[in-house]
């Protein structure tokens, strides 16, 4: 299982001019003319906008961890882009300029979600486009993925870890339960997930498919792409749902599951992570 290391806390990081920004970018378009804002909130990557449809994606040198890569990104991006229809930021170039790793890439139409107000139907639909379009980047030529040596891959064994970790996380954090309820949640997870018999089928995945990156248009509130592939890693599907909660997670299956079933053992690991995560939502 990959574990977050941080390699270069200390080191400088200080933001780009704006001459700087704009060298790298005419490299890839040469009539790119202004950069309008700069953007820190991906926190390992800082992005420059550059008129109204460029972004220049700068790595933080203390922000640089084993789990984050523009390089992997940019290799996922380009497979997306050649293999299928998903709407993600197409890259325009990719390099490293005076010690600087960059990403000149489009920029992704709309807003995040996490910065639209969506009524219920309006979520549910968002949902159910999520599901198929996670349906497609799953199913991507794998062999690829796994032979370029940028992508860490979990084992079986690391399915389950890493289920009772983040169930196990959540139940900490819990405020006002006590000692004995909390050591019977704990071992009510562990119980669940040895329902879970077969790893299935691993696949690279985006990681935090979640409001920060997946996009809406900004008139329609309907689905318009996903950004941000950096923290991806060869794992089970399961793992690109979890930060929905249960109902949430049904309808983005139904999506997922719109044009062909999922197997018999995902089925297993998605209805026993749902067990176990409306245990945890209802524990108080």
């Amino acid at each position: 299982m990959r574990e977050t290391i941080y390699f270069q806390r200390n080191a400088p990081d200080p933001i780009l001019g704006d001459d700087f920004v704009l060298d790298i970018v005419r490299q890839y378009v040469p009539e790119a003319k202004t950069v309008m804002h700069v953007d820190e909130s991906g926190g390992e990557a800082r992005t420059y906008a550059v008129d109204d449809n460029i972004i220049l994606k700068v790595q933080r040198p203390q922000q640089l961890r084993s789990s984050t890569s523009l390089e992997k990104e940019v290799f996922f991006l380009r497979q997306l882009e050649k293999q299928t229809d998903v709407n993600v930021p197409r890259v325009l170039g990719y390099g490293k300029k005076d010690g600087i790793e960059y990403t000149c890439m489009t920029r992704m139409p709309g807003i995040a979600v996490e910065d639209a107000k969506l009524s219920k139907e309006e979520k549910n639909a968002l949902l159910f486009e999520l599901g198929k379009e996670l349906r497609k980047i799953h199913s991507i030529d794998q062999q690829l993925f796994a032979e370029s040596g940028l992508f860490p891959c979990d084992d079986p064994s690391d399915l389950t870890e890493r289920l009772k970790r983040r169930y196990q996380s959540a139940l900490q954090k819990k405020d006002g339960i006590s000692p004995e309820k909390l050591s019977f949640a704990l071992d009510a997870v562990e119980e669940e997930l040895q329902n879970i018999q077969d790893a299935d089928v691993f696949v690279a995945l985006h990681v935090n498919p979640y409001i920060p990156h997946v996009f809406v248009d900004e008139n329609t509130l309907k689905y318009s792409g996903i950004i941000d592939f950096g923290d991806a890693y060869i794992g089970h599907p399961i793992f690109d749902m979890w930060y929905w909660k249960v109902e949430s997670r049904k309808i983005l299956l139904r999506g997922y599951t719109d044009e062909k079933p999922i197997s018999e053992a995902f089925q297993k690991i998605f209805d026993t992570v749902n067990v176990i995560a409306k245990m945890v939502e209802s524990l108080s």
